[in-house]
C-alpha cells in the first residue's frame, strides 16, 4: 500500500497596496505632523542656525576692534583651547565645580528625600520651605548669598561667628571675607544650595515608587534599617541617582550666573561660560570665543545624550512594571 503525499502549497505572495491607499496614509502621516512643524521650523531657525553661524566663526581670526584683519584660520582657535593655560583652567574649574555641586547635592538631596518620605506634622511646609532655593532666579539667588550671607561687614555668616564667640567670651572675633579666602567654595555652595531641591525632588519620587509590600516583607524577614536602605533603597533608586547626576551636569555646566554674580570670574572660578563671555565682550576676540563656546556646547551634548539615553530606559522600565 502506497501512500502519496500533496505538495505544499507556496504561499502567497503579499497583495500589492493600492497607490490611492499609500498617498491616504501618506497625508494622514503628514496631517498628524503638520502641527507640529511651525514649532521645528522655530527650533532650528533659533537654535541650529546660530550655531552653524558660531560654527563659522570659529574658524577665523576675527578681533572686532581689527575688522578689517580677519581672515581664516581653520582649526587653530580649536588648538588654542586646549592649550592656552587660561582657557585649560578655565575647562579644569567647569569639571571641579560642576563635579562637587552634583555629587554634594546628590547626597543632600537624598538626605532630604529620605526625610520627606517619612510622615510627620507639617511635611507639606518643610517639603515648601526646602523646594523655594530652586524656584528661586538664579541671578537673585546668587546676590542673596553675596550680600546677605557672604559679606565681611553684614553677612548672616560673620554676624553668627560673633555670637558665636561672644558667647564664648572671645572679644575680638576673625571676621572672614568668605569670596576672597575660598571663592571656589563660595560659588560651589551657592549651586548646592540652589540645586539640592532638585535632586531631593527627583529622589523622593523613586523612593515613592517603591514596591512597600517588598519593603514590608524584608521588614518582616528581620532586615535592619541600614540593610533595607543599602540592599533595597540604592538599588531602586540607581536610575533616579543616575538621572538627577546627569540633569545636574547639564545645567549645572552652563552655569554662568553664580560665577558672574559672585566673584566676576576672578580668583580661578571662571568656567567656560564665563570664559565665553569675557573672550567675546571684554577681548572682542569673537573667533576664539566661538571655539570656547563650540566646546562647551559639545561637551553638554555629550551628557545630554547620555541624560536622555538615562530617560528613555527608565520610562521602560517603569513600563514594564506596569
Amino acid at each position: 500500500m502506497t501512500t502519496s503525499t500533496a505538495p505544499a502549497k507556496a504561499p502567497r505572495p503579499p497583495a500589492p497596496v493600492p497607490p490611492a491607499a499609500t498617498r491616504a496614509s501618506r497625508a494622514k502621516a503628514w496631517a498628524t505632523r503638520a502641527p507640529l512643524l511651525p514649532a521645528l521650523v522655530f527650533l532650528v531657525v533659533v537654535t541650529q542656525l546660530p550655531f552653524v553661524a558660531t560654527l563659522v566663526l570659529s574658524l577665523f581670526d576675527w578681533n572686532s576692534l581689527n575688522p578689517e584683519k580677519r581672515h581664516f584660520t581653520g582649526l587653530s582657535n580649536y588648538a588654542s583651547v586646549f592649550t592656552d593655560a587660561a582657557l585649560r583652567d578655565a575647562v579644569i574649574t567647569t569639571v571641579v565645580l560642576t563635579a562637587s555641586v552634583v555629587l554634594v547635592s546628590v547626597a543632600l538631596g537624598l538626605g532630604f528625600a529620605l526625610l520627606l518620605n517619612r510622615r510627620f506634622f507639617g511635611r507639606g511646609m518643610v517639603r515648601t520651605l526646602l523646594i523655594t532655593p530652586f524656584l528661586l532666579v538664579p541671578v537673585s539667588a546668587a546676590l542673596l548669598w553675596k550680600h546677605a550671607l557672604y559679606n565681611p561687614e553684614y553677612g548672616l555668616f560673620n554676624g553668627a561667628l560673633n555670637w558665636f564667640g561672644s558667647l564664648l567670651g572671645i572679644e575680638e572675633v576673625v571676621q572672614p571675607d568668605w569670596m576672597s579666602s575660598m571663592p571656589l567654595a563660595a560659588v560651589v555652595a551657592a549651586l548646592v544650595w540652589q540645586w539640592t531641591p532638585f535632586m531631593m525632588l527627583i529622589l523622593l519620587a523613586g523612593l515613592q515608587s517603591r514596591p512597600e509590600d517588598m519593603m514590608e516583607a524584608a521588614r518582616i524577614d528581620g532586615a535592619g534599617r541600614w540593610q533595607m536602605f543599602a540592599f533595597m533603597t540604592l538599588p531602586h533608586l540607581r536610575r533616579y541617582l543616575e538621572l538627577g547626576i546627569l540633569l545636574g551636569s547639564v545645567y549645572i555646566v552652563q552655569n554662568f550666573d553664580a560665577v558672574f554674580t559672585l566673584t566676576s570670574g576672578g580668583l580661578g572660578t571662571a568656567n567656560l561660560p564665563y570664559t565665553v563671555y569675557e573672550t567675546f565682550y571684554r577681548a572682542h576676540e569673537y573667533g576664539l570665543a566661538s571655539a570656547v563656546g563650540v566646546v562647551a556646547v559639545i561637551g553638554t551634548v555629550l551628557i545630554a545624550t547620555v541624560a536622555l539615553r538615562v530617560v528613555s530606559s527608565l520610562f521602560r522600565e517603569e513600563a514594564s512594571r506596569a
